[in-house]
C-alpha cells in the first residue's frame, strides 16, 4: 500500500506548533549572485535557523506531540541531532543522541550543549541508528527518524508553507535533498496552495538515492563515497519520502563536490553567509547551469554548520576550482641571487606571493640546482595558463604542481 501523503491541516498545525520557536528566514536576494546567475536568486536563510539549520523545524513538532515525561533518542552525526536536543530541552524531556566515530568535535559540543547526552558509537552512522534503534526498544524511549516520520515531514513542509507565501516571486525553488524530508514537504505545501512553483531536488553526486528510486519505483542504494556534502550524503531515501517526492517534486539533479565548493565560497564572498557544503547546492546547480529556464528561482541554504576545522580546506578546495591560486615548482641555479631573481620577476608579473619553499634536498634537481615551490594568487584559470606561459619566457625552468 502506498505511504500516506501528510495533509495540508497536518502542515499548518505544525507551523501554529513551530510559531513560537523558529525564526523567519524571508527571501531575500543577492544582487552580485543574481548577476552572476544571469537570473534572479532568491535566498531561504535556513542556515541562520536556531540550530544552525531546518532540522529545528521536524524535530520539534514530532517531540512536542509526545506523552509528557517521555524521553528521546535519536542519531546522527551532524543538524539532526542539535535539533533533536534543543526541541527536547524545549519540551522539558532527556535526550540522548548517538554519534559515529569521527563525528566533528564542535557538532558534538554543541548537541551537549543543546542538553543531549551524546554517546559516540560505531565507525557509520547506519551503526549509530542500530545503537539508537536499540536504546529506544530497551528504555521505552521514542526514537526520532532524521527524515522517515509523517511529523518531521510536516515540520519540514512549514519551510514550504512560508515559501509559498511569496510564491509569486520565483518559477521555481531548489532544495538541498537527502533523505528526502525536506524537499518532500516543502512540495506538500506548495502543492497543497496550487502555486505552480517547481520543486526541484539537489542531491550530491554519488548519493542520488531519491532519483535513484524515482527511476526504480521504490528505494534504491545510491553508490556512496567520498563527499563534501556530508549534510546530504544520504544513500538511500525511505518508503514515506518516496511517496512525497513521487507526488510533490518535478525534477531531481545532482551536483558535483567541485560545483559546491564553488558555490560555497561564492556565498562567503559575495553574500557574507557561511553555509555549508550541503546547503550550497542549489545555488550549485544554477552557477553550473543545471537548472533549465531563465526565470527566478528560490535557493533554500539548508544549514550553516561547518566544523572550523574542515572550513580552511573547504575553502582552499574553492578558490582551487576556481582557479584562484597557482602552485608550480622553479628549478634553479644553486648560487646567490638566483632566487631573488625569482621573486623580483614575479613581483614585475604583478604577483602576490603566498608561499615559497626553497628545497636542495629529496627533489628531482640535478647537482648545482635547487628545486623552488611557489604558490600565488591568480584570477582565474586564464590567468594562471598565462603565468606559467610568461615565465616560461623568462626563462625559467616551470612546472605545475
Amino acid at each position: 500500500m502506498p505511504a500516506a501523503l501528510i495533509s495540508p491541516q497536518e502542515v499548518l498545525d505544525a507551523a501554529e506548533r513551530l510559531r513560537p520557536v523558529v525564526r523567519p528566514t524571508p527571501l531575500t536576494e543577492r544582487p552580485a549572485l543574481s548577476e552572476l546567475a544571469g537570473r534572479t536568486l532568491l535566498f531561504k536563510p535556513e542556515h541562520t535557523q536556531r540550530t544552525g539549520s531546518f532540522k529545528i523545524r521536524g524535530a520539534y513538532n514530532h517531540i512536542s506531540q509526545l506523552p509528557e515525561g517521555l524521553g528521546v533518542v535519536a542519531a546522527s552525526a551532524g543538524n539532526h541531532a542539535q535539533g533533536v536536543a534543543l526541541a527536547a530541552s524545549m519540551s522539558g524531556r532527556s535526550s540522548m543522541v548517538f554519534m559515529p566515530l569521527g563525528v566533528s568535535l564542535p557538532k558534538l559540543d554543541a548537541t551537549r550543549a543543546y542538553g543531549a547526552e551524546v554517546r559516540v558509537v560505531g565507525e557509520t552512522i547506519e551503526d549509530a541508528i542500530a545503537a539508537a534503534r536499540d536504546q529506544a526498544a530497551i528504555t521505552g524511549a521514542d526514537y526520532v527518524p532524521p527524515f522517515d516520520d509523517r511529523q518531521v515531514i510536516a515540520g519540514q513542509a512549514t519551510v514550504g508553507l512560508e515559501l509559498g507565501q511569496e510564491a509569486g516571486r520565483f518559477d521555481a525553488v531548489l532544495v538541498p535533498t537527502g533523505g528526502g524530508g525536506l524537499v518532500g514537504g516543502i512540495g506538500a505545501a506548495l502543492a497543497h496552495r496550487s502555486s505552480g512553483v517547481r520543486v526541484v531536488a539537489v542531491q550530491a553526486e554519488g548519493y542520488d538515492g531519491l532519483k535513484a528510486a524515482l527511476t526504480a519505483g521504490e528505494p534504491v542504494m545510491a553508490g556512496g563515497g567520498p563527499s563534501l556534502a556530508d549534510g546530504i550524503a544520504v544513500r538511500a531515501v525511505a518508503p514515506l519520502t518516496l511517496a512525497h517526492a513521487q507526488a510533490f517534486v518535478d525534477e531531481v539533479i545532482t551536483v558535483t563536490d567541485e560545483e559546491i565548493s564553488t558555490a560555497m565560497l561564492l556565498l562567503l564572498e559575495r553574500a557574507k553567509w557561511l553555509v555549508e557544503p550541503a546547503g550550497a547546492a542549489g545555488l550549485a546547480a544554477v552557477l553550473a547551469g543545471k537548472v533549465p529556464g531563465s526565470g527566478p528561482v528560490a535557493i533554500v541554504l539548508s544549514g550553516g554548520n561547518v566544523d572550523p576545522l574542515v572550513l580552511g580546506h573547504l575553502i582552499s578546495h574553492g578558490l582551487a576550482v576556481q582557479g584562484r591560486f597557482l602552485a608550480f615548482t622553479v628549478r634553479l641555479p644553486d648560487r646567490p641571487g638566483a632566487l631573488a631573481r625569482l621573486t623580483t620577476e614575479l613581483a614585475a608579473m604583478g604577483l602576490n606571493v603566498l608561499e615559497v619553499a626553497h628545497r636542495r634536498t629529496g627533489t628531482r634537481a640535478g647537482l648545482g640546482t635547487v628545486e623552488v615551490a611557489v604558490t600565488v594568487e591568480t584570477r582565474d584559470p586564464g590567468h594562471r595558463s598565462d603565468i606559467l606561459a610568461d615565465l616560461v619566457e623568462r626563462g625559467f625552468a616551470v612546472t605545475e604542481a
